[in-house]
This record gives C-alpha cells, sequence and structure tokens, in this order.
C-alpha cells in the first residue's frame, strides 16, 4: 500500500501546476470541497432552527402530559392511581390543567382562542414566566385573579396592559338546551390581564392563561381536569418515567412525552432534513464527475509510466491502486478541506451572526442560528469518502481495462 500510495501522492502534488489534468484535479478538490461545506453549513443551520423551535415548544409544553384515553375530563381526586404518580420517584412537579375553547372579547373585539386553566405551581412546571413580553406573569395577587395572554392573540385583540379593560370569555354553557336567547346559551366572565407572553406563534395566537378556579367557574366544573401535566427531575429519563406511569395508569390514560404530543411535526423537521441531507448529496455526486475526468485523463496520460511499472514488475492490481487512492486523494482533500472551511463558517455565524434573517424583531431572533452536531458532521465526511470511493473506482475499472491492456497488447 506504500508504494501505490507514494505514486499517487507524487502525481497529485506534481510541481507542473501548468498541467492540464492538474489544474482539472484542483477542480475536483474545490468542487468536492464547496459541497461538502455546504452539506455542513445546510445542515448546521437547519439543526439550529430546529433547536430554536423546540425551545419555544419546551417553554410551553410538559415533560410528560396525562390525558384520559376516552372522553374529555376526568378526576384525578378520585383515583388512588395519580396519588401514586405524584409522588413516585423522578416526578419533580404534578399540575391539573383544564383546558377549553373559548370566545374572547376585548373592548369591541372578539377571537376564538382557548382558555387553559392552571395551578399556582405552572411555573416550576413550565418556562412561560422567562418569556413574558410585557407586564409579569401573575395569576393571583391579594385574592385577585389574573390572566397572562399571548402575544398572538394580544395583537389581535389590541390588549393593552396600560388601560384597565378586562377580557370577556365566553363558552357555551353545559346542559343547555337550545334557546332563542343566545346570551342565555353562554357562560361569562371576565379577567384583567397582568402580562403577555411569547413563545410558539401557535400558542402566541390562541392561549389565555388563567387561574384553573377560574376556569372551572367558567366552565361549570368542580374537580374536573382535561390533563395532568409532569415535570421530571433533573438527572432522570423521561422515557423510564413516562414507562413507570404508564403501568400505573393502564390503558385508561394517554401518557405522551414532548416528542409524542408533536410527533407529526418532529417527523416533518426529520425528513425535511432528511430532504436536503439528499439533495445536497446528489449536487456532490455531480460535482464529483469531475474526478472520474480527472482519473480518466490522467490514466491516459501516463500510458508510458503505467508501462514502465509493469516492465519493472509491478502487477495491474498495483497499478489500478495508484489510480485508485488519486481519485480517492481528491475526495479526501476536498472533504476536509470542506469541513474546515465549514465549520469556520458555522462559527462566524455563531459568534458575529454576520447572516441576519431579516427586519429585526420580526422573527423569534435576528440571525440565522446554527448548531454544529458532530454526528452530521462525520456522516457528511463519511458520505462525501463513499462518493469519492464509487467517482474512482469506475474509470480505474473500466478505463484501465479498455486502454491500457490494449496498449499493453500492442506493446508485447
Amino acid at each position: 500500500m506504500k508504494f501505490p500510495l507514494f505514486v499517487a501522492r507524487r502525481y497529485f502534488f506534481t510541481k507542473k501546476l501548468r498541467n492540464v489534468i492538474n489544474i482539472i484535479s484542483l477542480i475536483s478538490v474545490v468542487g468536492v470541497a464547496v459541497g461538502t461545506m455546504a452539506l455542513v453549513v445546510v445542515l448546521s443551520v437547519f439543526n439550529g432552527f430546529e433547536d430554536l423551535i423546540k425551545s419555544t415548544y419546551n417553554a410551553f409544553d410538559p415533560d410528560i402530559e396525562i390525558t384520559p384515553s376516552s372522553g374529555k375530563t376526568f378526576i384525578p381526586g378520585e383515583e388512588k392511581r395519580f396519588q401514586q404518580v405524584e409522588k413516585l420517584a423522578g416526578v419533580e412537579v404534578f399540575s391539573r390543567v383544564l383546558e377549553e375553547n373559548a370566545l374572547i372579547r376585548y373592548d369591541d373585539k372578539q377571537y376564538i382562542g382557548r382558555v387553559k386553566g392552571v395551578e399556582d405551581n405552572f411555573k416550576e412546571l413550565s418556562g412561560v414566566d422567562s418569556m413574558m413580553t410585557q407586564g409579569h406573569f401573575t395569576l393571583e395577587d391579594q385574592n385577585k385573579q389574573y390572566a397572562v395572554v399571548g402575544k398572538g392573540l394580544a395583537y389581535f385583540l389590541s390588549i393593552s396592559l396600560n388601560f384597565m379593560e378586562p377580557l370577556n370569555i365566553y363558552v357555551p354553557e353545559r346542559g343547555r338546551s337550545a334557546t332563542y336567547n343566545p346570551r342565555e346559551a353562554f357562560n361569562r366572565k371576565y379577567i384583567f390581564p397582568s402580562g403577555i407572553f411569547s413563545t410558539q406563534p401557535e400558542y402566541d395566537k390562541q392561549y389565555v392563561i388563567v387561574p384553573i378556579g377560574f376556569a372551572r367557574q367558567l366552565l361549570d366544573y368542580d374537580q374536573e381536569v382535561t390533563s395532568v401535566e409532569v415535570k421530571v427531575q433533573k438527572g432522570r429519563q423521561v422515557g423510564e418515567v413516562e414507562e413507570q406511569i404508564e403501568k400505573i395508569l393502564g390503558d385508561d390514560f394517554v401518557v405522551q412525552n414532548r416528542y409524542e404530543q408533536h410527533e407529526v411535526f418532529y417527523k416533518v423537521m426529520q425528513s425535511e432534513k432528511w430532504y436536503i441531507f439528499l439533495i445536497l448529496t446528489f449536487i456532490l455526486i455531480v460535482a464529483s464527475f469531475n474526478i472520474i475526468g480527472s482519473i480518466t485523463m490522467l490514466i491516459i496520460d501516463k500510458k508510458s509510466d503505467i508501462l514502465i511499472l509493469r516492465s519493472l514488475g509491478a502487477s495491474l492490481k498495483t497499478i489500478r491502486r495508484i489510480f485508485f487512492l488519486e481519485g480517492w486523494l481528491i475526495s479526501f482533500i476536498g472533504a476536509v478541506g470542506g469541513v474546515i472551511v465549514g465549520l469556520f463558517v458555522c462559527w462566524l455565524q455563531e459568534t458575529y451572526g454576520l447572516i441576519r434573517l431579516g427586519s429585526a424583531g420580526s422573527f423569534m431572533t435576528d440571525f440565522y442560528p446554527v448548531n454544529i452536531q458532530w454526528l452530521d458532521i462525520l456522516g457528511v465526511f463519511g458520505t462525501v469518502l463513499v462518493i469519492g470511493f464509487f467517482a474512482a473506482y469506475y474509470p480505474v475499472r473500466y478505463i484501465t481495462r479498455k486502454y491500457i491492456m490494449e496498449d499493453l497488447r500492442e506493446n508485447i
């Protein structure tokens, strides 16, 4: 292996830089490097967006959510199983939630949103209180109840915390038969907003967070809830705690972690990432055609060298290995160079934010986010080497048979 590699290196790093073949080889290296750099940068930016979106979901979604497998509400206080779940090792916060769609009116504007009644420990369970854009995350103060509104909903209703105007919330009255007077068919309660939060646009445009007592009065419930949200202690595996809760509750309840709560969304994001990877890989394959041309021309140009090596006792396998290593050397240098440049570009973007998304304040972040995952880097590097393997294999295997063998017969 040392001899073929030595000859391949001599062919690649020749001093005759004006040789057409060497120029084509350099172009091949640049093509592979650019394709590799594009894969590294695009995948890292995609990972950055994925982490950014996940962080906004994680600020609102619990580690584990428990909902009834049938029906809409349940009473956890009547279930001894929930007492076991609340005392389960690994469960840090156990919070009851009551949600329902409602008509929300502010001044002369109205909107169909979603009321989420939560307990006092909701701040410990989520990170919504750290994403307040206006006001404070206050649900109860001095026996007064308040609401925290999503930014999108607040924008649509033109909610201002500077004016003492309450939110009027309407929900259909449970058990009420048809009536000719619409006012009699709805329960109505009002509550003053104390703050505005911003997480994921999906939540911002529909959620109003209120005390669970307020929600029960509005919906005519006593102890019912629509779900129980659980926060897992740090250092504990969410999957293990989820399995233990499933064993305790059985088939009567659905237990979901954050991934399962938005399973379709996460699958779509992963699919998009793989599609991007495949598209860029295809472009890299096209760029690798330069390697085929470069090796083919090198084989034809080095016919005399091949005859000399054959006369000195070199086998056809050794000669083929020389040109194969030449092609793989192009791919290797291009892959290393592309990874280094790609990582440098990602570092510049992550450190200095050179490329902006658009107008400041229009997005969750002003710059393209970047997250370098080393498994992606290894995958890109391995993919480039595999493509380089096949790009060098074809000309070495078939071109040598067509041209070199014929030339050897002519000289025998």
